[in-house]
């Protein structure tokens, strides 16, 4: 069970050309300067761009096959996928937001439960806070059981204690989670953190030597041929 991604694409400024694989019960961070093409990445992953060459496949499925002429649209991908702004309904309250995704009552009273949001089941995104709202969004992302999560800069637009708690939920819900997880963040210390192998990418390649410049603030870092592992 895994991720595999071989994609090219050609952007404006430059051509993405970027593989990797990620295990379930893994988390890849995807880092490296704004405008490197990470969130261009996990939008061709989900479907919502298209690639002009490559293959994505997830566990043994083909989601994108440019050689086949294969292509999933988005509803067609098991996925969740969590943005920053946090796409939730504003009409629509926590417990409903959630619902829309689940496909049962009981996945979305674990949910609940487990993101500690049972009591806000009644309120809608604007009476939540920053924290209680991206909780609600992991929620739902997980509702629909996907086969792979994707988060992109999940935490970034929340006040520091807040980020770190739900850093700290996320890396305890790792380790109950049977899918890959890809995460884009800006923020090295919480690739470190949260990220089982570390992918640096510049202007659309991996780019390991991007990653050496800052890995003096890191200690116990080990690398590999195409990412870092985190030493814990």
């Amino acid at each position: 069970m895994a991720l595999d991604v071989k994609i090219f694409k050609r952007l404006k400024e430059f051509d993405l050309d970027i593989s990797f694989s990620c295990s379930s019960g893994r988390l890849i961070a995807l880092v490296g300067p704004s405008g490197a093409g990470k969130t261009t990445i996990i939008r061709l992953i989900a479907g919502l761009e298209r690639p002009d060459e490559g293959l994505i496949v997830c566990n043994n499925t083909i989601w994108s096959d440019t050689g086949k002429g294969i292509w999933l649209p988005p509803q067609g991908r098991k996925l969740g996928y969590v943005f920053q702004e946090y796409s939730l309904f504003p009409h629509l309250t926590v417990e409903k937001n959630i619902a829309f995704a689940g496909v049962d009552e009981s996945v979305v009273e674990n949910l609940m439960e487990l993101f500690g949001i049972r009591h806000l089941r009644r309120r809608r995104p604007h009476q939540l806070s920053g924290g209680e709202r991206q909780r609600v969004a992991l929620a739902q992302a997980l509702a629909r059981k996907p086969g792979v999560l994707l988060l992109d800069e999940p935490f970034s637009a929340l006040d520091v204690a807040t980020r770190m708690k739900l850093r700290n939920d996320l890396k305890s819900l790792k380790n109950q989670l049977s899918i890959p997880v890809v995460l884009v963040t800006h923020d090295l210390y919480e690739a470190r953190f949260l990220a089982d192998d570390i992918l640096p990418i510049e202007q659309g390649k991996t780019a390991p030597d991007w990653l050496s410049r800052f890995l003096s603030i890191w200690q116990n870092g080990v690398c590999t041929n195409t990412a870092y592992q985190s030493a814990g």
